[in-house]
């Protein structure tokens, strides 16, 4: 592979255009709930603080992202920037809707520290989240299975 077929643009160091555009990217590949897709986006030796859970490169990444869409059924996605530094780090907030194996609704919010290696791929990413129940029809990401559409409100239109 050459270093150009390595790239994943955009990569750092990121302009806010870019920093936004990462973010998108994120929330398209996180709401094809394909773990083979999503781990491409980071590097091999990727670490990861997911709540209280510590994964270290693709393959226990990989493990993980099938281990939570395998419980968290209809899952929708929305990203948010944060802040970015100009260089290689963002800082995203999110939101996720989602149900149990019960039928029970949850909204789970939180927020995530991002540093990219210069091809453009994630290294660290570090999560907080915060599951909230929710009614059913208290929902607000209604779209069809995939990426959100673009005429979709993101968080902040949403009062999230």
């Amino acid at each position: 592979m050459t270093e150009r077929e390595d790239l994943r643009p955009p990569v750092p160091p990121f302009g806010f255009g870019d920093a936004v555009r990462k973010v998108r990217m994120a929330e398209d590949a996180w709401n094809s709930r394909d773990p083979a897709r999503v781990v491409l986006a980071y590097t091999a030796d990727t670490r990861w603080r997911n709540r209280s859970e510590f994964l270290h490169g693709r393959a226990e990444v990989e493990a993980f992202l099938a281990r939570k869409w395998a419980k968290e059924h209809d899952y929708r996605l929305i990203k948010e920037i944060w802040a970015h530094d100009g260089a290689d780090r963002i800082a995203v907030r999110f939101a996720y809707e989602w149900h149990n194996a019960d039928g029970l609704w949850f909204r789970s919010c939180g927020n995530e520290n991002w540093q990219f290696d210069a091809s453009g791929r994630m290294a660290v990413r570090h999560a907080s989240i915060n599951d909230v129940p929710i009614e059913e029809g208290d929902r607000k990401f209604r779209w069809p299975q995939g990426p959100r559409p673009d005429a979709h409100p993101g968080l902040t239109e949403l009062g999230l």
